[in-house]
């Protein structure tokens, strides 16, 4: 059972969130929170595997606070806001969150997002990835990245993680195993030289290793 915290300050919203989660059989609602102050400690006290946190927030913003939670280890935190500018995604990964997703995203969507993260994995609405690809895009390199790094198969996971696919969903796809999958993304991430599969993705695309198209 993956146990979640959901902390938003809109009442009305948060329970709505409560109402989706309780409908998910592998979910439990273990706590709510109506701040970031308030969200940081209750995620000190309940360790959730998952905290569901807005941006907006008074007392301590969804940034200050995914930075406290992700910092004392107890919880990995996804974000689900209204916002995405450049500068909120990019803070919001910065402090750590493993994923970031929009409020008016599908319900299927936020569940699976869920899901993902607690077992480890990322998760990005669309529309943050294409802001997340724009902005790495037009960064600078700091230095040279041949495809040759990794190898076909590690290439083709990486793309297919970029595009949002669970460990999974690529095994399905490339007709291999989960574990296969798994072991595919340490090597990536041991040759791209990061820890989790956001990083990995924007360095594959400031390297160059992932095409993506600009419209």
């Amino acid at each position: 059972m993956i146990r979640v915290l959901v902390a938003d300050d809109h009442p009305i919203v948060r329970a709505g969130i409560v109402g989706l989660l309780a409908d998910a059989d592998d979910i439990t609602v273990v706590g709510e929170a109506a701040d970031g102050a308030e969200a940081v400690a209750q995620a000190r006290l309940l360790r959730p595997d998952v905290v569901l946190l807005d941006l907006r927030m008074p007392v301590l913003d969804g940034v200050a606070a995914t930075s406290q939670i992700v910092a004392s280890g107890v919880s990995r935190v996804l974000v689900l806001t209204t916002y995405e500018s450049d500068e909120q995604i990019l803070a919001a990964i910065s402090a750590g969150a493993a994923g970031y997703l929009i409020k008016a995203s599908p319900s299927s969507e936020i569940l699976a997002g869920v899901r993902a993260v607690a077992e480890g994995e990322s998760a990005l609405s669309p529309s943050v990835a294409a802001r997340l690809v724009s902005h790495v895009r037009t960064g600078p390199v700091e230095q040279v990245v041949t495809p040759s790094l990794l190898s076909p198969r590690e290439l083709e996971v990486l793309k297919l993680v970029a595009t949002g696919r669970t460990n999974a969903e690529i095994g399905r796809e490339l007709y291999i195993g989960e574990a296969t999958v798994k072991s595919h993304l340490l090597r990536v991430f041991a040759k791209l030289e990061v820890s989790d599969r956001t990083s990995a993705v924007m360095r594959g695309i400031e390297f160059g290793l992932i095409e993506t198209s600009r419209g």
